[in-house]
């Protein structure tokens, strides 16, 4: 254990016991802010006061594989996630997948240390704008993409996981392209890319880390979530883009599935339309589909989109 994880775990100890210490006290009830994040009670206030370098991956741990996943570890721990894992006897850890997740939240992430892979994250430009986050990117040399510059962006991605690939890493691309919800439609490009490379396509269903941190929709951090993750046999070599659309509705039923954590479920007339932003809904959830096509019907129509922002927490 290196001294920077002997210190994390240091702070993990002190933050996690302030915080049960002060559950009790009159404050519980009040929501406190610490820069990007809100929680409720003092007690938690302070937990994240004390433990707020956890959440930053800097120095040493975003420049080797090994740190990341031990700031991960670190992180699961602090944030007291409640693990649900199924299905990580179908890695092959001497292989190299193109991992497809389902996605949340930034909490993600973090469940994905345990598949322990080397992994290399395809991540949006827009990220980079975050001072600690763009420098936590930066450092650790994941994959930036600029999705809206669509051909442009795709030779860079195919150029980036080339790249990723010849190192033995296992690149990850979150296939719904946004954390909308559920309903969000596979892209087909991680698909094109695995059967471009011959190499298998590993599927992860991951659900509950919206409940942890709510952000873009709310600043709201919490402590002890049940987060639910089920890695899927992967799919051959060849076969990927062939086979997106099934392996897309079976991902999604075990999502929704009692035996998980409830996925996050996107109501544009709650959350927003988020005109600002290139997605598709699945055609399965019909009723979120006729309401986004039916917004921009209209939006095209007036020539004059209302750009849709979060607005209130998700579900």
């Amino acid at each position: 254990m290196t001294v920077g994880s002997l210190l994390i775990e240091r702070q993990v100890l002190l933050a996690n016991r302030l915080d049960v210490n002060l559950r009790d006290n009159h404050h519980i009830n009040r929501l406190h802010r610490f820069g990007r994040f809100e929680v409720e009670g003092f007690g938690a206030w302070l937990r994240i006061a004390i433990g707020a370098s956890v959440l930053v991956p800097t120095g040493s741990v975003v420049t080797s594989q090994r740190g990341a996943r031990l700031w991960a570890a670190a992180v699961r721990r602090y944030l007291d996630i409640d693990e649900d894992i199924e299905g990580l006897h179908h890695i092959d850890r001497s292989t190299r997948y193109l991992v497809v997740p389902l996605h949340e939240g930034f909490s993600d992430v973090l469940m994905l240390g345990h598949l322990g892979l080397d992994l290399r994250f395809v991540v949006r430009d827009e990220l980079l704008d975050w001072p600690w986050l763009g420098r936590a990117i930066r450092g650790s040399g994941q994959i930036v993409i600029r999705p809206e510059a669509t051909r442009a962006g795709f030779r860079e991605l195919v150029e980036a996981v080339e790249e990723s690939l010849g190192k033995g890493e296992s690149p990850v691309v979150f296939p719904q392209g946004s954390i909308l919800g559920i309903e969000a439609a596979f892209q087909s490009g991680a698909f094109r890319l695995a059967d471009r490379f011959g190499v298998q396509v590993l599927p992860v269903v991951i659900t509950g880390t919206h409940r942890v941190w709510e952000h873009p929709y709310t600043d709201r951090l919490r402590f002890g979530q049940r987060v639910s993750m089920r890695v899927l046999p992967p799919l051959q070599a060849g076969e990927a883009e062939s086979r997106m659309r099934d392996l897309e509705r079976r991902m999604k039923q075990i999502a929704l599935s009692p035996d998980t954590a409830g996925p996050r479920r996107f109501d544009p007339e709650h959350d927003g339309y988020w005109d600002d932003y290139r997605y598709s809904i699945d055609p399965d959830f019909t009723d979120v589909a006729s309401k986004v096509a039916r917004h921009r019907a209209r939006a095209l129509a007036t020539s004059h989109p209302w750009v849709g922002k979060p607005r209130s927490t998700p579900r």
